[in-house]
């Protein structure tokens, strides 16, 4: 990987908490593989629902080589947990594919508060992190192609 890649982060709000350390993971990666992650290339919205439309946008403006959505969804009492999970996920692929550009989802679908910890930052890694290296390898593969980046 190289250090030629323009890239924007979309960051969820709803679960603070956990999506502030998944940014810190994104940042981490970005900075081992010294890429400019300045603030005006981090875009937040009020939950993982809102998280597709922003990383439209980013994609729009064709100014990125790629966008990492980061959020997190804990199941509650009530079935708005599948319909967020399901239609954020949905978002996100079709911006993806409509667009030709990389869009990586690191949006945690957890049980419990705990388990959403433990993959932002904690026991089982950072998917922010993740999300980053994830869309560098993408990029790198569609270069390679002659398709993207």
């Amino acid at each position: 990987m190289s250090a030629l890649y323009r890239i924007a982060v979309v960051v969820s709000h709803f679960n603070r908490g956990v999506t502030e350390n998944l940014l810190s993971g994104a940042r981490t990666a970005c900075e081992e593989f010294e890429i400019d992650l300045p603030d005006r290339d981090v875009y937040s919205v009020p939950g993982a629902f809102e998280l597709p439309i922003l990383a439209g946008e980013a994609v729009a403006s064709g100014r990125y080589d790629g966008v990492v959505c980061l959020g997190a969804v804990i199941r509650g009492e009530t079935p708005h947990f599948d319909y967020v999970c399901d239609q954020a996920a949905a978002g996100i692929l079709r911006v993806s594919l409509d667009s030709g550009v990389p869009v990586t989802f690191s949006v945690l679908t957890t049980d419990t508060v705990e388990q959403a910890m433990a993959r932002a930052g904690g026991d089982v890694g950072n998917k922010g992190y993740e999300g980053v290296v994830g869309l560098l390898r993408t990029i790198d593969e569609m270069r390679r192609v002659g398709t993207g980046g």
